[in-house]
């Protein structure tokens, strides 16, 4: 055999036994990569290192209806170093540690509505907030009249795995006053639609009315940071004051209902005989907001981005875009997105960059 084919083949078994030897030693490899990215995620804090700006993170960005895409209601809002999220819809919770937004780490919730889906995520989102940090005071949230009791219950409700999670670990992991939240009604109502939540000199959050009747109140969320705007809708019919109070916004999140869809599905319902569908699809149609009308209200508004959430209904296959989006890129010039969990905008402060990536690609 000629030297070089030697050499060649000598190097290819070389090449096959170290394959083959990583191939047999692959549990351990794992175990050492698990080990030293572990050490390195639990020793930063990806909040802090982001670059100081205004940051808006679709942790859900469907409804209650089943959506392997899109997580319940969620949006997570990063001001410089601070951590907030609006709504926290089922399986929210467990998105944010996808996303590398620690839910220990998040400095308060607003809730828009206590509409079922907005809400069913708390408990995990709580039992997160204490467990992950130690943290000695219960999360803080903020909402709408209503808010004790929803706490209240939620409270009531985790009380027996309180006492699970002290025995277990003890007072100093899990510290009893950590446990939980704490209740901060906005006094909000028709005679004051207008609310400021939070006013330093470089963050303020304001709570807007929205009309999302019968509902009452239910609110929209304005967070300005360095001289950037993001402005959330939560569930409403079109506005005028949320439309107002996203005048020059970066980016509009704003939820997303297509008529045309939800008609054929209460077209459908009735046809199979099952009334009580077709009555609930009806009924969804008058308080929420069409992707045409929510393109109308950004263009008014001049915001630069607009991006939809609250899907509705679930689109299965990637050709119901078009006929859920309808006239909307038509109507609306600016950057358009179709929410789907992930979905990540960076507004660097003071400048009129933006960026946009997905965190769960």
């Amino acid at each position: 055999m000629k030297p070089v084919r030697l050499i060649a083949v000598i190097a290819l078994v070389l090449g096959l036994g170290l394959v083959g030897g990583a191939y047999v030693l692959r549990g351990q490899i794992a175990e050492r990569l698990m080990g030293r990215l572990l050490v390195k995620t639990l020793g930063q804090d990806p909040v802090a290192a982001l670059p100081d700006g205004l940051h808006v993170a679709l942790c859900g960005a469907g409804s209650p209806f089943p959506d392997a895409k899109r997580a319940g209601p969620c949006v997570a809002v990063i001001a410089g170093s601070k951590l907030f999220v609006v709504d926290i819809g089922d399986g929210a919770t467990r998105n944010l540690s996808l996303m590398n937004l620690p839910p220990a780490r998040v400095d308060a919730l607003f809730l828009t509505h206590f509409h079922s889906d907005h809400i069913d995520g708390l408990g995990g989102l709580m039992l997160q907030h204490w467990g992950g940090s130690a943290i000695k005071t219960p999360l803080p949230i903020y909402g709408p009249p209503g808010l004790d009791q929803v706490v209240s219950g939620f409270q009531t409700a985790y009380g027996l795995d309180e006492g699970y999670r002290i025995k277990h670990h003890g007072a100093k992991v899990m510290d009893p006053a950590g446990f939980g939240a704490k209740a901060l009604t906005l006094a909000i109502d028709a005679a004051h639609p207008d609310v400021t939540v939070i006013n330093t000199p470089d963050l303020k959050v304001r709570a807007i009315l929205v009309d999302h009747g019968p509902v009452e109140p239910a609110l929209g969320y304005v967070f300005e940071y360095k001289g950037r705007k993001v402005v959330i809708s939560g569930d409403t019919k079109p506005s005028a004051r949320l439309q107002a109070a996203a005048k020059g916004a970066d980016v509009l999140v704003h939820e997303a209902l297509s008529k045309e869809l939800v008609q054929l599905m209460q077209d459908s319902a009735t046809k199979a005989g099952r009334a009580n569908y077709a009555a609930i699809f009806h009924d969804i149609q008058n308080y929420h907001t069409t992707p045409q009308e929510a393109a109308a209200i950004a263009k008014s508004a001049g915001v630069k981005v607009l991006l939809l959430d609250h899907i509705v209904p679930t689109l299965r296959v990637k050709a119901l875009e078009g006929p859920f989006l309808g006239q909307s890129r038509q109507i609306f010039k600016g950057r358009l997105i179709l929410g789907r969990d992930g979905d990540f905008i960076s507004l660097p402060a003071n400048s009129q960059a933006i960026h946009v990536s997905n965190r769960l690609n």
